[in-house]
């Protein structure tokens, strides 16, 4: 991916350091984390974002796929972020097919 800009959803961020927590990672990785992350354009959570996750969640909904699950909540606002800024999601994640309005890169 050199050569291209790399988003960030603000859930991405937070399992990012919570893995990273829980992983009882010392204080050099999670710096080298936050490096990473920095290098990084984390979205913002707008209210057209939030509008974008409502809609996507109905439609999944609508159409009976998995996504619109409780318990793809974080997958839902990551693929809620790729859409509200038009960016193809790069996942090797079977939920993000055909979920309506989302282009997948792998």
């Amino acid at each position: 991916m050199a050569g291209q800009q790399v988003f960030l959803a603000a859930v991405t961020v937070a399992e990012l350091r919570y893995g990273a927590l829980v992983a009882g990672w010392g204080e050099t990785r999670r710096e080298r984390l936050e490096r990473s992350i920095d290098s990084s354009s984390v979205v913002p959570v707008s209210d057209t974002l939030i509008t974008t996750a409502a809609e996507l969640r109905h439609s999944c909904r609508a159409i009976g796929h998995p996504l619109h699950e409780p318990i793809h909540a974080n997958d839902l606002w990551v693929a809620a972020t790729a859409i509200h800024i038009a960016a193809h999601l790069l996942t090797a994640d079977a939920v993000f097919q055909e979920v309506p309005g989302l282009t997948l890169r792998r």
